[in-house]
């Protein structure tokens, strides 16, 4: 089991393989600071290699996902120039980098603001839950800057056309819209309803095999970037390994023995 890092922002509970990760910053309604970046990252790269992390929830504080940037962080780095604010913004882009290829399945629970910075953490998740009267929105442009590390994500997840539209109307709209789009997956009418999702796609997953699912999204995400023949060769060599290996025999005799395999149990 990997050694969790000490967090100030974040709370940080491990359930039954599922790293619940709270952004904890209510006052701002958990607004992205420049320490909750780190922290994050130094999550991530605590639990990269355990695969006894399943999963890993993300969700806000006290009715909010986040709010975006931290203004506070914003003006302290105004006083130390240019080099502060790249430094600042690419901080919070290698996050994004690092939670979309992060081997565990990463849930978002979107409730109340998920605006800027939230709206590109909600674009890096494997599975996005929305409570319908949350609120989304790229701000950005409506501030005189501009979402300069979010961009690429949010074009990835619903495409350039409506990602031209938001990001240059500042629009705010509901999860109604956020699943219409197909920013979210599930748009849920009420807490209870939220809560009952979260609890369907968790089990769902224990179903899936930790090393299957790792590779998987690996091979997803290189669809992006890998020429088509080169992907498909090294999928191939990747499937034999699967075979071979301890998940392959484990889930091939659980099959023919009709029971769960050992991770489902």
């Amino acid at each position: 089991m990997a050694e969790l890092p000490n967090t100030e922002t974040l709370l940080l509970e491990l359930v039954e393989g599922v790293l619940y990760v709270t952004l904890n910053r209510p006052d701002s309604r958990n607004a992205m600071s420049l320490a909750m970046v780190e922290e994050l990252r130094a999550v991530l790269r605590a639990v990269r290699g355990d695969q006894s992390v399943r999963a890993l929830v993300l969700r806000g504080a006290d009715g909010h996902f986040c709010a975006g940037g931290d203004i506070k962080d914003m003006a302290g780095a105004r006083a130390k120039g240019g080099d502060a604010y790249r430094e600042l913004n690419r901080a919070f882009g290698s996050l994004l980098e690092e939670a979309q290829c992060a081997p565990q399945v990463l849930v978002a629970v979107l409730e109340g603001a998920v605006l800027g910075g939230g709206f590109g953490l909600a674009c890096v998740s494997d599975i996005a839950i929305a409570h319908q009267s949350a609120k989304f929105g790229l701000p950005e442009t409506s501030l005189g800057i501009l979402p300069a590390q979010i961009a690429p994500f949010v074009v990835k997840r619903i495409g350039l056309t409506q990602t031209r539209r938001l990001a240059l109307t500042a629009a705010r709209f509901d999860g109604a819209e956020a699943l219409r789009l197909g920013l979210v997956h599930f748009s849920e009418a009420d807490d209870q309803a939220v809560v009952d999702r979260l609890a369907t796609c968790l089990q769902q997953i224990r179903q899936c095999a930790p090393g299957a699912n790792a590779a998987t999204k690996a091979l997803l995400l290189a669809t992006e970037t890998e020429h088509l023949g080169n992907l498909l060769d090294h999928a191939a060599g990747q499937f034999a390994e699967a075979v071979l290996g301890s998940e392959g025999a484990e889930g091939t005799l659980a099959f023919v023995q009709k029971r769960k395999p050992a991770w489902a149990q």
